[in-house]
C-alpha cells in the first residue's frame, strides 16, 4: 500500500507519536533509521507497523529488514518522500520508521546478583544525554539503569537516536528516590554518589562489589536525600577552568572505572 496523502490517518498518528502526549495516550512510540530498527528486531521488540520510502534508502539491506519485520507480524506501508518527511524526526531520513509498544519499567523486573553494577539517574533533563548514557551503560556491561524523579521521557526520539539501540538492551526502571534507596539497601548494594565537593577521587574508591552510582541533573546536581543516604562520595578531578562535566561524560568515566576494577579483580583471582 502506497501512502501519498499527508491527511492519511495513519500519518497523522505517526506525527502524534513524535510528542509525549501522543506516546502516553497510544502506549506506543516511533523509532526511525536502519540501525535502530535492526537493533529492535535483534532484541525481539514487537514491530507493530513499519513505514518505508525507497528514495531515502542508503544501502542494499533495507528490503531484508522489511521482510524480517513482516515475517514477525508487522504491517508494512510504503510512502512517498513528502509523506515520510512529515513524520520523520531525523534531519536526514533513512527511509525506515516503525511503531513499537512502550514497555513498563519497574524495579520488580530487576533481579539483583552478586557483583552487579547499577546506574541511578536523578532528574536528568537532556534527552541526548540520557540516550548517550544508555549507550555507555550497554558498553560497560551495566546491569540496570534506574531513573528517579524523571524529567525526560525515555521514549523521546532524541533518547532513542542517541542510544543507538541500547534502549532495547539495557534493563531500565523508574521510581522515586526513596523506593530506589530502599531497594538498594535491601539488596546490599553500595551507594556511591558524585560531587565536586567530595574528598575522595573516584579512582581511590573500591567499586568491585555490588554497586550503584548515582548521578544528578545537569543543572542542579543531586538532592540532599542522596547525600544523606550515600555510602561514599567521589569526585572526578577537573584540571581546567570548568568545574564539572556533563552527566553523560561523568557516567562514562565512572562506569568504565567500575568495569576496570572488576576486571582487575577477576584477573587477580
Amino acid at each position: 500500500m502506497l501512502i501519498t496523502s499527508l491527511q492519511n490517518e495513519k500519518i497523522k498518528r505517526l506525527v502524534r507519536l513524535r510528542e509525549k502526549k501522543g506516546r502516553d495516550k497510544e502506549k506506543c512510540t516511533l523509532i526511525e533509521g536502519f540501525r535502530l530498527l535492526s537493533r529492535a528486531l535483534e532484541c525481539n521488540v514487537p514491530i507493530l507497523e513499519l513505514y518505508f520510502c525507497r528514495k531515502f534508502f542508503l544501502g542494499e539491506n533495507e528490503d531484508k529488514l522489511i521482510s524480517m519485520a513482516q515475517l514477525r507480524g508487522a504491517k508494512i506501508f510504503e510512502t512517498n518522500s513528502n509523506v515520510f518527511r512529515k513524520f520523520a524526526y531525523r534531519d536526514r531520513p533513512e527511509g525506515l520508521a516503525a511503531i513499537i509498544p512502550i514497555k513498563q519499567h519497574s524495579l520488580k523486573s530487576f533481579i539483583p546478583h552478586e557483583n552487579a553494577t547499577y546506574l541511578v539517574l536523578q532528574s536528568l533533563e537532556k534527552p541526548g544525554n540520557l540516550g548517550s548514557i544508555l549507550r555507555t551503560a550497554d558498553g560497560a556491561g551495566v546491569d540496570g539503569v534506574i531513573i528517579c524523579e524523571k524529567r525526560t521521557d525515555i521514549y523521546n526520539p532524541n533518547v532513542l537516536t542517541a542510544s543507538t539501540g541500547a534502549i532495547f538492551t539495557v534493563p531500565i526502571a523508574e521510581d522515586l528516590s526513596e523506593n530506589i534507596c530502599k531497594w538498594l539497601r535491601k539488596n546490599k548494594i553500595k551507594i556511591v554518589i558524585t560531587s565536586p565537593h567530595a574528598k575522595k577521587k573516584y579512582t581511590d574508591e573500591n567499586m568491585t562489589g555490588s554497586i550503584a552510582i548515582v548521578i544528578g541533573s545537569e543543572q542542579c546536581g543531586l538532592d540532599k536525600f542522596w547525600f544523606k543516604h550515600a555510602d561514599s562520595e567521589v569526585y572526578i578531578p577537573m584540571l581546567g577552568m570548568a568545574d564539572s562535566l556533563n552527566a553523560a561524560i561523568s557516567a562514562s568515566i565512572l562506569l568504565y572505572e567500575i568495569a576496570r576494577q572488576k576486571e582487575w579483580r577477576k584477573a587477580k583471582k
